[in-house]
């Protein structure tokens, strides 16, 4: 895992399992009360080969101010399973920067993994922001797992998972153990609703409306994208599209998650014209042209969390 050395005393302190952004002139905009700490998705990874998961989104926020933090947990396992993965890196941040707190935002499956360290250590976290987050389940989820065979005979499908989650462990020097069909099987609906039941934060009541802005002391935020297709020149748009044919007809979605399914607390929008990867800044920042640049988002988010005092 590449770092990103705040000072030489952090050099000094920090694992291999937590890297901070270098540090840049300030203006203040995006000056967080609290460090933000960055938690991916499924397949997920801080970086690889000098490519990073959360494309330019760290060196933007920190551009303005912002105390910025990547993670890294396991790339396919439950979100119970991947927030105790979190939990000591957070920890490790408190003990770096001195802060009380963290503003945790996780994209997809690290919505639920943010929203369980919220819930069992809420003493650590200031804030949630969930990004295009499985937090209602997925229809994606309902026919991987259909497929994916049982814990004691899993199918190809499964092995072949486990194997890509794996490489990409190995490639950003993770260490975790994998299991693809507990990772799919968390966001099928019932497996959702029984999460939502223990950790309720921010969850929504309503289907497609907003939940409590604040839970045993700790802020909820959501986005996501409602477009499957956004750039004929991005080859995740494909990926997008092929697994937007499990969604019911008519039903908004960023390709892998229903726009509804990722409300959580204050609903900023669900309706930006993003497909899932296209939220994080992937590939590589190849998203709609004539549309909002999920950096723009990013930025005036963190200016949000600040305004809030957050």
């Amino acid at each position: 895992m590449k770092k990103y050395l705040l000072t030489a005393v952090v050099a000094a302190t920090m694992s291999a399992e937590v890297s901070a952004m270098s540090e840049t002139v300030e203006t203040g905009y995006t000056e967080t009360k609290y460090p933000i700490v960055l938690a991916h998705g499924l397949f997920g990874f801080d970086e690889i080969l000098g490519v990073g998961y959360w494309n330019k989104v760290p060196e933007t926020l920190q551009e303005d101010g912002a105390d910025v933090y990547l993670t890294q947990v396991a790339a396919a396992n439950s979100p119970e399973i991947r927030g105790e993965q979190l939990i000591p890196q957070i920890e490790e941040i408190l003990a770096i920067t001195g802060a009380e707190k963290v503003n945790l935002i996780g994209h997809s499956h690290g919505g639920p993994t943010t929203r369980y360290v919220a819930s069992v250590r809420p003493d650590l976290v200031a804030s949630v922001t969930s990004i295009g987050g499985v937090n209602k389940g997925t229809p994606v989820a309902e026919g991987v797992n259909g497929i994916s065979g049982s814990p004691e005979n899993p199918s190809l499908v499964t092995n072949l998972g486990n194997a890509l989650a794996t490489v990409i462990d190995f490639a950003s020097g993770g260490g975790y153990e994998q299991d693809l069909a507990a990772s799919v099987g968390s966001m099928t609906f019932a497996e959702a609703e029984r999460f939502n039941e223990q950790h309720p934060g921010g969850v929504p009541e309503t289907t497609c409306g907003e939940g409590e802005y604040e839970y045993q002391g700790v802020r909820y935020y959501s986005w996501t994208g409602s477009q499957v297709l956004t750039n004929a020149l991005d080859p995740f748009d494909y990926v997008s599209a092929a697994a937007s044919l499990f969604f019911p007809a008519g039903e908004a979605n960023d390709g892998l998650v229903g726009a509804c399914s990722t409300n959580l607390g204050m609903v900023i929008r669900n309706d930006f014209k993003m497909n899932h990867f296209d939220e994080v800044n992937q590939l590589l920042g190849l998203h709609g042209l004539n549309e909002t640049d999920p950096l723009t988002v990013f930025r005036t988010h963190a200016h949000r969390l600040k305004r809030h005092g957050l």
